[in-house]
């Protein structure tokens, strides 16, 4: 007698979310320095139908949260962490900006090795291209 295969976490969450009949949820990846351009994505992105999540703390710009270095450097592997779970639960990523930075860079390979489609404002700085 054959038993069925179990879901991989990956399958229970995509099972789960079509269950839920949830909307299509998009990760804005991109450098920092276009949080404004994430926004204008967000507002898009959204307005399309779609959940998103992106980035929520800008670490260049001052804050109390961060304005100690100590501090900064651990809230930053929390940030990248935080990150990467968003892009898991996402159905696609869109990088925003023209430029890739090291961050965004592991970001995109990250979303491509969960298979995710990777969507670019500025296709010509795919790293994949």
């Amino acid at each position: 007698m054959s038993y069925p295969r179990p879901l991989t976490p990956e399958e229970s969450l995509a099972d789960a979310k079509k269950r839920l009949s949830l909307p299509r949820i998009v990760a804005i990846c991109g450098s920092t320095r276009f949080m404004a351009e994430m926004a204008e994505a967000d507002l898009r992105e959204t307005e399309a139908g779609k959940i998103v999540v992106k980035p929520g703390c800008d670490l260049k710009s001052p804050h109390e949260l961060w304005s100690d270095p100590v501090e900064a450097e651990a809230l930053k592997v929390r940030l990248d962490d935080l990150h990467r779970a968003k892009i898991r639960l996402a159905d696609d990523v869109l990088v925003v900006g023209d430029y890739i930075g090291d961050s965004t860079r592991a970001e995109i390979g990250y979303a491509r090795s969960l298979g995710q489609p990777v969507r670019f404002t500025h296709p010509e700085v795919d790293p994949g291209a």
